[in-house]
């Protein structure tokens, strides 16, 4: 009995002793960080730059890679089947959780099951823009115009299910506009379009939008959060705009595949933190109009709840649907 209470004993003191020796030695290779969308845009930025700040601390390079297409879904599914050991991460937004499951009709994975978040990094309101060329200054002078033209002005996007493609289908959906949507595999090729006049407007992320109405490129005429942007305070937003009750916007985080152990949560979680925290990324992150979130990844779970409840609604009334 005393030999088998002293192997017991062994038994348990070597379960959480196996536990942190997994922490100590993770990483011991190279972390690969899927940005879902075409590089230049939103959720690029703040993927780069949280790779540069995990890089500087975690012990091993984070090497960003762009699998962008199906509205985020593709590389997001990547990451969902990869091996659950922390070495594949995902740069993660607020959409791919709160609008892709009602989007889609058949999507071949949950994000909300088969993804762990890690933690929320940055958010920001979107902004509506215009090519120069369209003839409007205003929110108000762009619904005029919409109803007097409807069916010929056309609404950019980075992709079927983001923020801006929803942001685009509630301002069509609570002023009652014909407005024609094209998609496009990620914010940067929206934009280029858009500066180049093949496409009228576009309710683009902050970051990726804000150099080009700086220049002149594009015209801005409001900003979609519940207050103005720090970035763009002389912007009115859409509720200011007349647009009663319109409000939307985005956040990013960090993402592993379900069932990644808790310890490499918890140590992603803790290298995240101080990302956010460094004062290089939030320099650069704020002049780009990103507000820094940070938290736990029970935090970040409670914003995914929130999104779910916000966007659910929205997708259904504006009919949109991807087979």
């Amino acid at each position: 009995m005393r030999a088998l209470a002293i192997i017991a004993a062994t038994l348990t003191f070597a379960a959480p002793l196996a536990g942190n020796v997994q922490a100590q030695e993770y990483p011991s290779k190279p972390i690969r960080l899927v940005v879902p969308y075409a590089p230049g845009g939103a959720t690029d930025i703040i993927g780069r730059a949280t790779a540069e700040e995990l890089t500087k601390t975690i012990g091993q390079p984070v090497v960003v890679e762009n699998r962008p297409g199906a509205g985020a879904n593709l590389g997001s599914e990547m990451v969902a089947r990869a091996a659950p050991d922390g070495y594949t991460l995902l740069t993660t937004a607020s959409s791919t959780h709160g609008i892709s499951p009602f989007l889609y009709a058949n999507l071949p994975y949950d994000p909300n099951k088969d993804l762990a978040p890690v933690i929320a990094l940055a958010s920001f309101a979107n902004v509506l823009v215009v090519h120069p060329s369209v003839q409007a200054n205003t929110v108000e002078e762009l619904i005029e115009l919409a109803k007097a033209q409807p069916g010929k002005l056309t609404c950019a996007s980075s992709g079927f299910g983001s923020s801006i493609h929803m942001s685009c289908e509630m301002f069509k959906h609570m002023v009652g506009l014909d407005i024609v949507h094209v998609p496009y595999k990620g914010s940067a090729p929206a934009i280029t379009d858009l500066i180049g006049g093949q496409v009228d407007l576009m309710f683009d992320n902050i970051p990726s939008a804000i150099s080009h109405i700086r220049s002149g490129k594009l015209r801005a005429l409001a900003t979609t959060g519940a207050e103005r942007a720090t970035a763009l305070p002389d912007l009115p937003t859409m509720i200011e705009s007349g647009v009663e009750g319109y409000q939307s916007g985005a956040w990013f985080g960090l993402a592993v595949p379900a069932g990644t152990p808790a310890d490499i949560v918890a140590r992603l979680n803790a290298e995240g933190r101080k990302a956010v925290e460094a004062p290089a990324f939030v320099k650069r992150i704020k002049e780009l109009g990103y507000d820094i979130v940070g938290g736990t990844p029970e935090q970040m779970a409670a914003m995914i709840d929130e999104e779910v409840k916000r966007w659910g609604p929205i997708v259904k009334a504006s009919g949109a649907k991807v087979e």
